[in-house]
């Protein structure tokens, strides 16, 4: 690994851990001709399947897009970024456990919405007002009634 402080090819690795739930290596590395000290994280490099959008066009999962609609509904709601990241990655794992090569966009959304529902119901509820596109309020009662009955 190159050190990101001097360019330097050789470097040693002082500690591993597990992080991030078992999914990544924590690498604390240290540069052997400047001394600096940094930190890695290694992972297993997964496949994730492709996107079936409803016009039927297909595009490869984005991480950042999924963290980005999740971002928006979570918008001033007191939710840890922990929390978050976690709930990213447990969508990560069902599509890989899956071991599908294709999903529909629709199953991509029910998801989100179940991991958004254990992280907060008002962020649950804009998501679903988009992703559903509720046309008025009656159908933003039925869902938040759903809700309550849960």
């Amino acid at each position: 690994m190159r050190c990101p402080f001097c360019a330097a090819q050789d470097t040693r690795v002082v500690d591993s851990r597990l992080a991030n739930e078992g999914d990544q290596v924590r690498r604390r590395r240290e540069c052997n001709v400047c001394k600096e000290r940094f930190t890695t994280y290694e992972m297993a490099e997964l496949s994730l399947p492709r996107i079936v959008k409803r016009d039927g066009t297909r595009e490869p999962f984005d991480e950042a897009k999924l963290r980005s609609g999740m971002l928006r509904a979570l918008e001033k709601r007191p939710v840890s970024s922990d929390a978050i990241e976690a709930a990213i990655s447990r969508i990560k794992k069902q599509l890989v456990d899956k071991g599908e090569r294709e999903i529909p966009a629709q199953e991509l959304g029910e998801r989100v919405m179940k991991e958004l529902s254990g992280l907060d119901h008002v962020a649950f509820v804009r998501f679903a007002s988009v992703y559903r596109s509720f046309q008025d309020v009656s159908e933003f009662t039925d869902m938040i009634n759903t809700l309550q009955k849960n």
